[in-house]
């Protein structure tokens, strides 16, 4: 089961159904208080971020600039989550939520994976959405 609260206007995520990652639940704390760099640091030295609309990121510096940029002011809201491979190499979670902005709410799927010390070091973003409405907001 899921458990959030806020902390003012900021969520805060205690407990991700489905995920027993740490660095994941930081991960979305540090991207709701707007402290990108401190998400950037729950990465490996040459992680890679694939958002949508965007070419992937590779390193810290580059996504900590990008989410600086293009980050700010959007609420994450994991729903729930499950493993879906881990072995001596990799863990890689399936996680499902919501994006809320100003302007919409959109459902989202993220494709996480982690070293065996709890790193994160690939983070695919999907947007959940038919067609018609990806295109009213893409840039």
């Amino acid at each position: 089961m899921n458990t959030t609260s806020y902390i003012g206007t900021e969520l805060l995520i205690d407990n991700i159904a489905g995920v027993a990652s740490p660095s994941i639940v930081a991960y979305f704390n540090s991207l709701n208080s707007g402290d990108f760099a401190a998400t950037a640091a729950l990465f490996t030295d040459n992680a890679c971020l694939n958002p949508p609309f965007d070419l992937p990121l590779s390193g810290r510096d580059a996504i900590a600039t990008y989410l600086e940029r293009e980050a700010r002011g959007m609420i994450f809201c994991p729903e729930s989550g499950a493993m879906l491979i881990k072995d001596n190499d990799i863990i890689q979670y399936h996680i499902q939520g919501k994006v809320k902005t100003n302007y919409f709410t959109i459902n989202v799927s993220w494709l996480m994976q982690l070293t065996p010390a709890d790193r994160i070091c690939l983070v695919e973003v999907k947007l959940l959405a038919p067609l018609a409405e990806l295109l009213k907001i893409k840039r």
